[in-house]
């Protein structure tokens, strides 16, 4: 399996690229997601509140009404540069369009981590994500070898352009390549969104009379395909990637093959931290990518813990979550 060269150089970054106010404790940290409708998004902010309730400092949440509106998120820039917090845990809903924005985070000397979507510009203390071809990839994988390796194939694709989506479908297309006894029908967007999804899957089934396999390049988009042949009474292997409760109770139920495990929970977790320690002058690591896993029926068990039983990673043991 590939590794991510970022990551195997660990290099420690000291906080004094940022000039802050040395604190004990007590220090507010704005976390940014991209929206209410992933609940992939709701694993991050849990895990970003229970690292900051866990190194005694407090989390403000800023979440567009409007799922990945760039317009919005610009405006809550604006906002939290006059509120000016302690440090900044962000997630661009675009990797592009966000840039200025990180770049007046940046102009206000508040210090930001950069997690799950890679912004394409601007400063930050650290990078915490994963590797989205390898979840691509591995999901696809299992999918085609449970199908034998045939099979008449459609992937619903994520926002088209995001990096998590070109990644994940690159992996999903590469393991296509690999099992030449599969037809890959079409390729079409869902934007993550599960009522999209929905739509897609139903217009996919009216022109196609038979699709054993579905690639959804996230979770919410695959349980709205699940549904689209539910309604159909119609019946597909299909896989998502996330790992989020939605996916694991579908796993368990036998609706869902798979889900590639993004670990939302120890983003959240290990932007904080990450936030905190340079704020205390600590050192932080630049850049962990988390390493794929496949969610099956046969390793759900450790997935299938609540989200507010979870306990997030030690500094000692993020140093190792990226090894592959």
């Amino acid at each position: 399996m590939k590794q991510t060269l970022g990551y195997l150089a660990l290099p420690l970054l000291m906080a004094a690229a940022f000039a802050t106010e040395v604190r004990a404790d007590g220090e507010t940290i704005a976390v940014f997601t991209k929206n209410q409708t992933n609940p992939f998004f709701q694993t991050v902010r849990v895990g970003a509140d229970n690292m900051a309730k866990t190194l005694n400092a407090k989390t403000l949440q800023y979440i567009p009404t409007k799922p990945d509106s760039i317009p919005e998120q610009l405006s809550q820039i604006e906002d939290v540069v006059v509120k000016k917090p302690s440090a900044i845990v962000f997630t661009p809903v675009d990797y592009k369009a966000m840039v200025p924005g990180v770049e007046k985070i940046n102009d206000a000397k508040i210090p930001v981590v950069n997690i799950t979507d890679r912004s394409a510009g601007g400063k930050f203390l650290s990078f915490i994500g994963a590797d989205d071809y390898s979840l691509g990839l591995d999901t696809a994988r299992f999918l085609l070898k449970t199908l034998g390796g045939k099979g008449n194939i459609v992937i619903i694709e994520g926002v088209k352009g995001s990096l998590t989506n070109v990644d994940r479908v690159r992996g999903f297309n590469d393991a296509l390549k690999e099992n030449p006894g599969a037809k890959l029908l079409a390729s079409q967007p869902g934007n993550y969104q599960r009522l999209q999804a929905l739509q897609v899957m139903e217009n996919l089934m009216q022109s196609n009379s038979q699709i054993d396999g579905v690639l959804a390049a996230n979770d919410a988009m695959a349980v709205g395909a699940i549904e689209a042949l539910d309604g159909a009474n119609r019946k597909a292997q299909v896989i998502g990637i996330n790992g989020t409760k939605e996916a694991i109770d579908a796993i368990k139920s036998g609706k869902l093959l798979a889900s590639g495990d993004y670990n939302g929970f120890a983003q959240g977790c290990l932007g904080t931290m990450m936030a905190i320690r340079a704020l205390r002058e600590q050192p932080v690591i630049a850049e962990i990518v988390l390493k794929p896993t496949v969610i099956t029926k046969d390793n759900y068990q450790p997935f299938d813990t609540p989200l507010e039983q979870r306990v997030c990673p030690t500094f000692e043991q993020a140093s190792k979550l990226g090894t592959k």
